[in-house]
Order: structure tokens, then C-alpha cells, then sequence
């Protein structure tokens, strides 16, 4: 009888250990501590692009260059004296003196299943090594703990996947699999972005369902029988013995409250509901996938989430989003046209403006660091079919809220935007300064599920601009 409850708990809303909800925290450290100095942030939003979004055709445009590096697309001014944007972006450009831009993103290598791992959790990897290591937020998760109820890593929708074949770089890596992210997606149904065929021009509109499936009572099942369900759980707990109690079974006590408690909170249950958002909010952040994604994020900060990473790259929809090859098999335009579409470039502009002018009249910004992240720039030289390739020498990324010191830009590229000219900063120093704005100290030691200790980064520094 007790395992059969116990397995009616377990089976309600499709709620496993894999999905990060029912974590236990137990985080280990030689140094002690994990806080190096106060936080200036108790929240991140990570806006994850995987696919290599194009810096030139956003925040590093070269109006002077040749138009097979340029583009066809000119530059626009931003509130900022003499610093520019693309003409694609003139939503940020308007809130250039809240961001914190760096053009000098740059690392080794243009493949993007070594550097989506290098980006998403700050250390290097070779081929063999690409599901061990912990994303950033699996380790923030660790280390400071859920909130609110709410998971500790969260992603929205958490469905992307690079490849082929389709490979989920959303990982716990060695801290286990409880530490990766609860992906409000769950499961894509159409893992492999390769399959299937993209519209010529398809609709940036789209009315995404972002409610987690695992929310969701199997037919039969309510608040009330869930609870009655819970006190005769924990009366049969009473009954049982310590002694008799199976070694798995116990390993799932301190896991079981969370559970209860996300399926069973109204105020997490609402957080995820973005039907309680007014008709002009929703139209504010674009009636788009990028849009919705970013006000999930938002009301999910609001609800007490610790670390949510929006992710938004490869689509069943409108392809491989940011791979932007324009490959006969990708079925995009020009990039000076892709870029103006409202899914693309132009759509993360609207929806990332939206989303920080929203945060800062909420009185939200101030404690919540906000992260644009992709894995690298793109070709500056336009190829023969009109795309852009990989390119890790020079990307752009930006920072905002959470103490960020704003109304900068980090360094410049040469007069193509191919090379940074001034000192350049890897995916482990933006690591390393999204766990200094949580006063997170990279040097001490975190042990895996085998007790074996870890450095939380064993290298990067923060980019001193950001401090």
C-alpha cells in the first residue's frame, strides 16, 4: 500500500527527479562559504540565444565598412552621445543608458556545441565532455537553494537544442541531475530543429502555451484529493519505523515538500500564468514567442525565482533561429532582411527593451541582473548566399540591473568588427561576474555527487567594467 501512494505522489503532473523541482540542497565547500563579498543581486535573467547571434546586424554595426561587411542595414543613434546600434534595434537604443555593453565578447572556437558549453557554464570542454560540466545556474541552484517554492534554475521553455542530431546542453553535469533546470517546456516535441519545413516568411505572432505540463492534475485529481492524499502520507510515515524504511525511499523525504508545495501554491501556480497580464502589456512585449518568454521571466522574478534563463534558439517554427548560414536547407533571406524580422533581431529588440523597462518600473531591476548571452558573433564578411558564419573572435553581449554600473559600452572591434582591439573577455569572465554580482566565490570547492571536489570556476575573472 505505501508504495503504491507513493507512487500516486510521484506520479502527479508528471513530477520526477529530473526536472530540478524536488532537489535536495546540500551544498559542501573547503572554503567554508560560498559568498565572497554582499550580493548585489538576488536574481538572475539569463536571455540565452544559442546559435551565434549576429553582432554587427544589433549592437556592433559598421555603417563605414563595405557592404559585403556592413550589410544593407544602416546604424542609429542611442541615447548615449556617440555610441550606435543597429537600425534593427531602436526599442534599445532608446535605453542604452540602462545597459552595460560589451562588444569584446571573444573566445577560440566557432563550434557551437563546445561553446554553447563553454558559454552555459563558464568552463572549457572537449568533444567528450559536453553533458559533465553544470550549467551556471545548476550551480547558483546549489548553492543558494530554491526560493518561494519556486525551483532554483529555471528555463523558459527549456526545449532548444543544437545539433543535428539534437543535443540538451541544459545540464546538472556532475552535480547530478537534479540540478538541472525544471524547463517549463518540458520535453520538445520536435527536438530535432532539422526536421520538418519552414514557412518562407512565417508570422512572428504566435501565442505560446508556456504553463509546465507537470502543473497539470491528471484527470481525477484536484487541490483536496492531493491533500487528502499528502495526510495520509505523512500518517503512514508516522506508522512506519525508521528501520524499516528502503534507503530510496528516504532519499526522497526532503524532496517531497517542494513537490507538494509547487503543485499545490496558488501563488506559484499563478506565476507561470500569463493570462493574468493586461491585454497592453502582452502587446508591450510583442504577442511573439521572444515576447511571452520574457514576460513568463518577469512575473517568475516577481514570484521569488532565483536564476531564470529564457531560452529562445532553434524553433520548429522558424528554424535555427540564429545559425544564420542561409544554407538551401534554412530557408532564410538576406541577413540584412532576416534581421529586420520580427522573430529575429528586430523581436529580442522590442521583447528585451519591454522586459527591462518593465522590471525597472516594478522596482524589479535594481535586484535582479539581467544577462544577454550567445555563444559568438557571426562572419563580418557577408558569404555568397547572403548569411553570416560562425565566429568566436568578437560577439556582443549586454548587462543590466543588479547593480550593473549602466550607460557603458565595453571595449571595440576593428573597423569590420572581426577582432577586438581592446582587451577582450571569455565566457568564464561573464561567469565569473554573474557569480560576483551574487557574491558567489569562484574559488571555493564544491563537491559532486561522488564527494570529489570542484572549483566553481576554474578560471575567469570578472570584467572589471561590471563591478
Amino acid at each position: 500500500m505505501l508504495g503504491l501512494h507513493r507512487r500516486d505522489m510521484l506520479r502527479i503532473g508528471s513530477l520526477t527527479l529530473g526536472t530540478g523541482l524536488l532537489a535536495n540542497r546540500t551544498p559542501t565547500s573547503a572554503a567554508g562559504t560560498a559568498t565572497a563579498h554582499p550580493p548585489a543581486a538576488q536574481s538572475v535573467i539569463l536571455l540565452w540565444m544559442g546559435g551565434g547571434v549576429t553582432h554587427i546586424d544589433s549592437f556592433d554595426p559598421k555603417p563605414d565598412a563595405p557592404e559585403e561587411i556592413r550589410g544593407t542595414l544602416t546604424d542609429i543613434a542611442t541615447c548615449l552621445p556617440g555610441v550606435r546600434f543597429c537600425e534593427t534595434m531602436p526599442q534599445l537604443s532608446r535605453i542604452a543608458d540602462q545597459l552595460a555593453v560589451l562588444r569584446t565578447f571573444s573566445h577560440d572556437s566557432n563550434d557551437h556545441l563546445l561553446s554553447q558549453v563553454y558559454t552555459l557554464s563558464g568552463r572549457k570542454v572537449a568533444r567528450n565532455q559536453l553533458f559533465s560540466e553544470p550549467n551556471i545556474g545548476s550551480i547558483i541552484s546549489f548553492l543558494q537553494g530554491p526560493r518561494n517554492g519556486l525551483p532554483g534554475y529555471i528555463a523558459v521553455p527549456g526545449i532548444t537544442r543544437p545539433g543535428p542530431p539534437p543535443h540538451d546542453l541544459f545540464v546538472g553535469g556532475w552535480l547530478g541531475k537534479h540540478h538541472a533546470p525544471f524547463c517549463v517546456g518540458g520535453r520538445p516535441d520536435q527536438p530535432d530543429f532539422t526536421k520538418g519545413h519552414v514557412v518562407d516568411d512565417p508570422s512572428p505572432e504566435y501565442q505560446e502555451d508556456l504553463r509546465p505540463r507537470e502543473l497539470t492534475f491528471p484527470d481525477g485529481m484536484n487541490f483536496q484529493r492531493l491533500r487528502q492524499r499528502a495526510g495520509l502520507r505523512r500518517a503512514l510515515d508516522r506508522v512506519l519505523s525508521h528501520a524499516e524504511r528502503h534507503k530510496t525511499l528516504r532519499a526522497l523525504e526532503g524532496q517531497y515538500d517542494s513537490a507538494l508545495h509547487l503543485l499545490t501554491s496558488p501563488q506559484v501556480r499563478e506565476a507561470f500564468n500569463l493570462s493574468e497580464e493586461s491585454a497592453a502589456v502582452r502587446d508591450t512585449y510583442g504577442r511573439t514567442k521572444i515576447g511571452g518568454r520574457c514576460l513568463l521571466a518577469r512575473r517568475l522574478v516577481a514570484a521569488g525565482a532565483r536564476f531564470v534563463m529564457v531560452d529562445y534558439g532553434y524553433d520548429p517554427d522558424y528554424g535555427n533561429l540564429w545559425d544564420n548560414h542561409n544554407a538551401p536547407s534554412q530557408n532564410q533571406p538576406h541577413i540584412s532582411k532576416m534581421a529586420q524580422r520580427g522573430y529575429h533581431v528586430a523581436g529580442i529588440d522590442r521583447a528585451f527593451a519591454a522586459l527591462i523597462s518593465d522590471m525597472r518600473q516594478r522596482g524589479l531591476l535594481d535586484s535582479t541582473l539581467i544577462v544577454f548571452l550567445t555563444e559568438f558573433g557571426r562572419t563580418p564578411k557577408i558569404n555568397a548566399r547572403g548569411g553570416r558564419d560562425h565566429w568566436g573572435a568578437a560577439g556582443s553581449l549586454f548587462f543590466t540591473g543588479g547593480g550593473t554600473p549602466v550607460g557603458q559600452v565595453i571595449g571595440a572591434t576593428d573597423a569590420q568588427a572581426a577582432y577586438p582591439i581592446t582587451r577582450s573577455y571569455t565566457p568564464a569572465d561573464v561567469a565569473a561576474t554573474i557569480y560576483s554580482r551574487l557574491g558567489i566565490d569562484t574559488e571555493i570547492r564544491i563537491r559532486d555527487s561522488e564527494k570529489r571536489p570542484h572549483p566553481v570556476l576554474d578560471h575567469g575573472l570578472p570584467i572589471p567594467e561590471l563591478l
